[in-house]
């Protein structure tokens, strides 16, 4: 339901088009990973999976969005997954996602693991990404499907206010709105070297989606890259080599 009520509502928003690596088809039981950007962007990735390759994937999502009248029930229903962020049942997340995908199902996920908490309607590259991406696709061996979009920010961003007014004039601004959805790979055993491949795949997803938007952060600029460092995950400038 929720697939279909998104490629329903999107077009009264903004302006969908959808694009693919050439030969991208989606095995059973793949894990799609999403850049995360503005709460619009899953109604986006669920609107351009169904209408380009009817597939209406399994979504891990904040398990606040359970408590909502009528939305909860819904999730519930379709079998999507809470997150319970920050809690010991965190982890209880990948072991029904892994479930989901020894049944053939899709598994939707945003690896960023949070909206970055800016105010403007810019788009800019994936932040950080966790490991949960990872460690699933290392339990389950899993293809992963990178996809970027980019425009959910034109839609709603920024604060309560903001929000509620972009929600309120996107169907006459109809923004632009672009979902890119790249080719399956098969990530490494290495956990802090599958985040890292996983993340520059979704950051050139993204890319593709914002550069057809004509975003300047994907025009004519070097996208930030993730590094191991002792500390940590750091971020660092510069050319792919």
């Amino acid at each position: 339901m929720l697939s279909r009520l998104a490629a329903n509502l999107v077009p009264f928003f903004g302006r969908l088009t959808v694009t693919t690596d050439p030969g991208t088809r989606l095995e059973p039981g793949s894990i799609l990973v999403v850049n995360h950007t503005s709460l619009a962007d899953p109604a986006l990735v669920l609107a351009a999976l169904r209408g380009r390759l009817a597939v209406e994937p399994v979504l891990l999502a904040a398990a606040g969005l359970w408590r909502v009248p009528l939305l909860g029930r819904a999730l519930a229903r379709e079998g999507h997954v809470p997150v319970h962020r920050n809690s010991a049942r965190a982890a209880a997340a990948l072991d029904h996602a892994a479930v989901a995908l020894a049944s053939g199902r899709h598994v939707m996920l945003y690896a960023e693991g949070r909206i970055p908490p800016r105010g403007d309607a810019a788009e800019n590259p994936p932040e950080l990404f966790r490991t949960g991406l990872a460690r699933l696709a290392r339990a389950t061996g899993a293809p992963v499907v990178p996809i970027g979009q980019a425009g959910a920010r034109r839609i709603t961003s920024g604060g309560r206010t903001k929000q509620i007014a972009g929600v309120l004039t996107a169907p006459v601004r109809r923004p632009g709105l672009h979902v890119h959805i790249g080719a399956p790979i098969r990530l490494p055993e290495d956990v802090a070297e599958a985040t890292v491949l996983a993340h520059g795949a979704v950051t050139e997803a993204w890319r593709t989606a914002a550069g057809a938007l004509g975003e300047p952060a994907a025009l004519g600029h070097e996208a930030p890259r993730v590094t191991p460092s002792r500390s940590g995950w750091r971020r660092s400038a510069g050319r792919r080599g």
